[in-house]
């Protein structure tokens, strides 16, 4: 059997790719003779960079500062003249020194993305996707345009680049499902915060329309933090982050040659039947009559959930270790024992089925 582990990355424990050696080395150790073939997936956010440069580009890293003025060390890839750029590499949730909160929320910047797209652009790429997702910033992207010299300046800068938002988030930059409302809580933002970061983005909303780029409530504008109304109004189109790694990787290439589909993410829930990447993968898999089956951290849906995005089994590292603690842990070792079991279930149903047979 020719088998694709295409998992993402598993919130903070594992990254994508080693997620999808953890499963390899897992299910080989029960069924040595089938062909396994690695596709690490990223929906845009952290990893984003990691899994695509395993198959295209070159890797380039650049001190910038990061979200609260310090200096961090950012990756991003060239290929050709594509750049590719991660705003968590810049901004991320995990670049906070120790647990967010409410002042990290109010302070954290997008101004390291800036400095990227700068070096992208200097490095002669007339193509630039940003991967969004996983930031500590809810600042409307105006750290970006700081780095870029202002927003006419950030606009001349990016004068005949094609600049693409790699995101699926659809959230708008204000009101109720806007970035502070939504996404502030996460980033350790409490109630006064969450207020006081949409007063400022309303305020930011209000430069940009006066500018001529009235982006606020565009489907994606709230995506990390806000970061997606600035991309706008500097003429960015949006795609999903997913779509943008799976063309880059030739997902679809695979699926055509597989006969099962291994993926995962951290939790598997009710929000990633909403387009996320494991669904998105379980619908191209399904599309070509590959049975597609999940191993994440937890999941909470019911079987007809799965069914119904056509997903043949959801199996939990939490229950498999008896923990979350543990399955948080010991991520990789749990992860890839879980993936053992797993593969001796296909064996013993195999088995049964040739029986029948």
């Amino acid at each position: 059997m020719r088998v694709m582990i295409a998992p993402d990355s598993f919130g903070d424990t594992l990254t994508a790719p080693a997620a999808a050696e953890a499963i390899a080395k897992g299910w080989a150790s029960v069924r040595q003779q089938d062909d396994v073939e690695l596709a690490p997936q990223s929906d845009g956010g952290p990893g984003f960079v990691e899994v695509l440069a395993s198959r295209i580009g070159t890797v380039q890293v650049a001190d910038v500062e990061g979200p609260l003025g310090t200096r961090v060390r950012a990756r991003w890839l060239l290929d050709g003249t594509a750049a590719y750029i991660e705003s968590a590499q810049a901004c991320g949730l995990h670049l906070i020194d120790g647990p967010p909160t409410p002042l990290s929320a109010a302070k954290a910047s997008t101004y390291g993305v800036g400095q990227l797209l700068d070096k992208a652009i200097d490095s002669g790429a007339r193509t630039i996707y940003v991967g969004l997702g996983g930031s500590s910033c809810t600042d409307g992207g105006r750290g970006l345009m700081r780095a870029l010299g202002g927003l006419e300046s950030a606009v001349a800068r990016l004068s005949g680049i094609d600049l693409v938002a790699a995101s699926d988030v659809e959230n708008p930059l204000l009101g109720e499902w806007g970035a502070a409302r939504v996404f502030g809580p996460q980033k350790g933002a409490d109630a006064e915060t969450v207020d006081r970061l949409e007063e400022l983005n309303t305020d930011w909303a209000g430069v940009l329309s006066a500018a001529g780029h009235d982006v606020a409530n565009r489907p994606g504008a709230g995506a990390a933090g806000g970061l997606g109304s600035a991309l706008f109004a500097l003429g960015a189109t949006q795609q999903p982050g997913a779509v943008v790694v799976a063309e880059r990787t030739g997902q679809q290439d695979l699926l055509d040659t597989v006969d099962l589909v291994l993926t995962g993410e951290g939790k598997f829930d009710s929000q990633s039947l909403r387009g996320k990447l494991v669904t998105r993968i379980a619908a191209a898999g399904g599309a070509t009559g590959v049975e597609t089956i999940v191993l994440a951290g937890q999941v909470s849906l019911t079987r007809d959930e799965l069914a119904s995005a056509g997903i043949e089994a959801a199996h939990s590292i939490s229950d498999f270790a008896g923990s979350v603690e543990l399955a948080m842990s010991d991520a990789a070792n749990q992860l890839e024992l879980l993936a053992a079991h797993v593969a001796t279930s296909v064996v013993d149903r195999d088995a049964t089925a040739r029986r029948r047979a």
